[in-house]
């Protein structure tokens, strides 16, 4: 099948390569000409495990391409996946410009049978709209679909080729069976094709996302109450998580979700609710649950030191939002960065792969390291936000040689408190009872 991919961001990229990878014929539109260059050379704009190699691999396989045109890919498209960004706008609603210039560009180049998928995030309605633009553009009944995507950055490969289940919204079941016909190749393992109405599909993704943001926002709550009443989060997170109707997905405490779906879906969602003259109480605590969390970190930090943090220096281990991936979008480490600095502290700063986002932002002021050891010499503490592998098993003995006071501030729970006692380092994590 022959498919065009608008945007090449982390979902469109994704979405394009594994279609490619399958055997169909895809070509990917961006209206940034450099990045095109990058990319038809083989170069990857984001981080994403498996993903260059598999670019390079259907590039040369002349199954992949790459265009700023749309008048040479859209013509022969029968499926064009538009994936361009809907950040969050002033109010918390999703900024729908990108999809609409989209919409315009294209339809002077679409073939009568060609079928437009929204795999962008968007509100529930905008299928509806888009179709209702495209048939005034274009002076014909247009297909249009949604397929919101539910990749995970880090995994995002897998998470497309072994799919949990894709979800597609229809108006019409030939739509649905085209569709049905792409995807079939990532279905062999029997995970459902599920194909509804438009606007279920649209809510779905959203709804989605917001019952994830709300466990971690429920145990990270958990976690601090823990604290208070002499409880360990760890052991209560076990003594529920075996609970089937429970489980252990996303109960893990820390300092808050971040990256480009959680914090937007969230607020798109409660936007969405109040447009309808309804006030979405859960989805509001989520959401300033999380924006708390984010601050607890440094409120250990000021409290371990009594308040007296200038000229103090903090080694800062992990920049970016989740493991095994560059994206530092509301990111809860910026906002320990951004309070650390405005109390006066200065900053020692590691990531495998963030760190020129990071310093595309704060430039020099903060210090960077290529290995998370060297930010310790000197340090008056050690700060972990991020739990990258490479941190699991430190060498405490080296830490406590480098480090000027033997305190580290946990903000994944990555170490067993009794450990840390034995070693003599005040360690403090995230909803920890007190090692007795």
């Amino acid at each position: 099948m022959k498919i065009a991919v608008i945007g090449t961001g982390y979902v469109g990229l994704v979405t394009g390569t594994c279609f490619s990878e399958s055997g169909n014929h895809v070509t990917c539109i961006d209206i940034n000409e450099k990045k095109i260059q990058q990319l038809k050379s083989g170069i990857i704009p984001i981080y994403e495990p498996g993903l260059e190699e598999m670019v390079k691999r259907n590039i040369k396989a002349r199954r992949l391409f790459f265009t700023t045109s749309y008048e040479e890919s859209i013509p022969d498209a029968k499926c064009i996946f538009i994936a361009v960004g809907t950040p969050q706008g002033s109010d918390g609603s999703a900024n729908l410009e990108s999809l609409w210039k989209v919409a315009e560009a294209l339809a002077l180049h679409l073939s009568e049978e060609a079928i437009v998928v929204i795999k962008s995030t968007v509100p529930v309605g905008t299928n509806r709209k888009l179709a209702e633009l495209l048939e005034s553009l274009t002076g014909r009944v247009v297909d249009v679909a949604s397929n919101p995507e539910f990749l995970k950055e880090g995994t995002a490969i897998d998470d497309f080729s072994k799919p949990d289940r894709v979800v597609v919204g229809v108006s019409r079941p030939e739509v649905s069976a085209t569709l049905h016909e792409l995807y079939q190749p990532f279905l062999r393992t029997e995970h459902p094709f599920l194909s509804m109405e438009l606007e279920s599909a649209e809510m779905t993704k959203y709804v989605a996302n917001c019952m994830l943001a709300t466990k971690i926002s429920f145990i990270n709550e958990m976690a601090n109450l823990c604290e208070r009443v002499g409880a360990d989060i760890n052991q209560v997170r076990r003594g529920i998580g075996h609970d089937q109707r429970i489980g252990f997905s996303f109960l893990f405490p820390g300092v808050g979700y971040g990256g480009s779906c959680f914090p937007k879906d969230v607020s798109a969602l409660i936007s969405v609710a109040q447009n309808q003259n309804m006030e979405p109480t859960i989805l509001n605590a989520v959401d300033q649950v999380n924006v708390a969390q984010k601050k607890v970190l440094f409120k250990k930090i000021s409290d371990y030191f009594k308040g007296d943090l200038e000229g103090k220096t903090v080694a800062l281990w992990g920049l970016a939002f989740k493991p095994k991936t560059d994206d530092i979008r509301e990111a809860p480490s910026l906002v320990l960065i951004d309070e650390l600095l405005q109390a006066g502290v200065k900053l020692k700063v590691h990531d495998p792969v963030a760190m020129e986002n990071v310093k595309a932002q704060y430039g020099n002021k903060l210090s960077y390291f290529d290995h998370h050891y060297d930010t310790l010499e000197g340090a008056d503490a050690l700060a972990i936000v991020t739990e990258w592998n490479e941190f699991r098993h430190a060498d405490f003995d080296y830490v406590l040689h480098r480090l000027s006071t033997p305190v580290i501030f946990d903000g994944r729970n990555l170490y067993d408190p009794q450990k840390m006692k034995q070693k003599g380092i005040d360690y403090f994590g995230i909803g920890l009872s007190s090692v007795k």
